[in-house]
């Protein structure tokens, strides 16, 4: 059986700026459509594009649940969570395997 692949993920616009949080099944494509500014869109309009936080999940109803949390979660929480993880909010875009 194949596995699947989700992400929930966190951009910002830089250190301790303007959080954005998504879900996707192909992490670099959508990181680089924000990055591109695609659409216009929230992420484009407050320059949101810095990779800071990225979780993986193999379940989508999973993902997206984790991801409709975390968007109601007050913004020090999700400070919380980034810094964890990425204490000097490093862009992860490039990591990315």
């Amino acid at each position: 059986m194949r596995g699947y692949d989700f992400y929930v993920y966190i951009l910002a616009s830089g250190v301790g700026g303007t959080l954005y949080t998504g879900v996707t099944n192909d992490l670099a494509r959508r990181v680089s459509e924000h990055r591109d500014k695609v659409a216009a869109s929230f992420t484009s309009r407050h320059r949101v594009t810095r990779l800071v936080y990225f979780e993986h999940h193999t379940d989508i109803e999973a993902a997206i649940a984790r991801e409709k949390r975390i968007k109601r979660w007050k913004r020090a929480w999700k400070t919380r969570l980034v810094e964890e993880h990425n204490q000097d909010w490093r862009d992860l875009f490039h990591g990315l395997p």
